[in-house]
């Protein structure tokens, strides 16, 4: 008579239920090792199923530590608490106090408590999350969606994400996005183009680094009849920046380019070599 295992019997079984559920719960693996304990560390938050017995707390499942790519980056998903919109809401008003939007003074201390400088470029990264219309100010409904997105609703939260939003700097298609968004964003809005002054300072935050012919560009603006950049202007520079190449070789001057950029073409091939 062959006499059955241990596993093969039911009392052995029985015991295997809570680990299979559990499994099963966390959409974890048998053999993964790495669990972490619930409320720790980072930002984004991930929710557990309640027992319905509380004398089964002891069977609560573990959450496996994991990382999730999203639209624009990989960003770490926590165990957290949830992000909370009322709390988000009372770190709004910390800067606009009852108002809805907070103006240049608050702005200057927000940028104090998060350790950024108001003329960073992540100062402008983060008003492209929030979809800010006016630089120098964050209403309500505009902070509660960016800090949404971006599970943002303290102080700590936001200053663990600044490396995330830097990142994206690198992102060809969010750069763009980035780019293209500080058109308006800096804009007078009662204008239709950008006003010089602002232009050059704008370029200068964003292809001083990128585009090795952007000094030459900034003097060819200074000793220009140009009073500021519309649109068009404004959208083409990036372009320009990125196809041709350092020494004009590539221009097509039959392409389909503002005459702004015709003309700096022509200023610099005619300007004496040692200028």
């Amino acid at each position: 008579m062959v006499l059955p295992t241990p596993t093969e019997t039911p009392g052995y079984r029985l015991k295997k239920k809570p680990i299979r559920s559990r499994w099963n719960l966390c959409h974890t693996r048998p053999e993964q090792p790495q669990l972490v304990k619930s409320n720790k560390s980072s930002i984004m938050p991930v929710k557990k199923r309640k027992l319905p017995d509380s004398d089964d707390q002891k069977h609560k499942c573990k959450i496996a530590s994991f990382t999730r790519p999203q639209i624009r980056g990989v960003k770490p998903i926590s165990t957290e608490a949830l992000f909370s919109s009322k709390r988000c809401l009372a770190w709004f008003h910390n800067y606009a106090g009852p108002d809805k939007v907070f103006g240049p003074e608050a702005m200057e201390r927000f940028c104090e408590d998060i350790g950024v400088e108001p003329e960073n470029i992540i100062m402008l990264v983060l008003a492209w999350h929030l979809e800010a219309a006016n630089m120098g100010y964050f209403t309500k409904d505009e902070w509660l969606r960016g800090m949404t997105i971006l599970q943002c609703d303290c102080t700590d939260r936001l200053r663990s994400k600044l490396d995330y939003l830097r990142s994206e700097l690198n992102d060809p298609v969010a750069f763009r996005s980035i780019y293209r968004y500080a058109f308006d964003f800096s804009r007078d809005k009662n204008q239709r183009s950008l006003d010089m002054d602002t232009a050059k300072s704008m370029l200068a935050l964003l292809l001083e680094r990128r585009w090795p012919l952007f000094p030459i560009f900034q003097q060819f603006l200074e000793q220009s009849k140009y009073k500021g950049l519309n649109k068009d202007q404004w959208y083409n520079v990036l372009e320009f920046s990125k196809t041709i190449n350092t020494d004009l070789s590539n221009y097509d001057e039959d392409g389909a380019w503002p005459v702004l950029l015709d003309e700096f073409v022509e200023w610099q091939k005619t300007r004496p070599a040692s200028s």
